[in-house]
């Protein structure tokens, strides 16, 4: 486990990481841990890449024809 040392100077902004860690049962490190988490998402591991494809596949409505991404390359080449 790595250790990390902060200083904060805005003492808002201490207040309001000390109230939101209140509310949420953690301490002041476990609140700061939650909130990096969350600002700095894993990269996704090569396997996942597919599913993330597939997903993003699906959000194109049924019928609407994709350009392909060799025509895209041409044209912006073209520029």
């Amino acid at each position: 486990m790595g250790e990390m040392r902060i200083r904060i100077a805005d003492e808002e902004l201490l207040t309001r990481i000390s109230d939101r860690a209140r509310l949420n049962n953690r301490s002041v490190e476990e609140e700061v841990e939650a909130l990096l988490q969350a600002a700095v998402p894993a990269r996704p591991r090569r396997d996942d890449l597919p599913a993330i494809a597939a997903r993003i596949r699906a959000m194109t409505p049924k019928g609407v024809e994709q350009t392909s991404a060799v025509e895209m390359l041409r044209e912006d080449r073209n520029r």
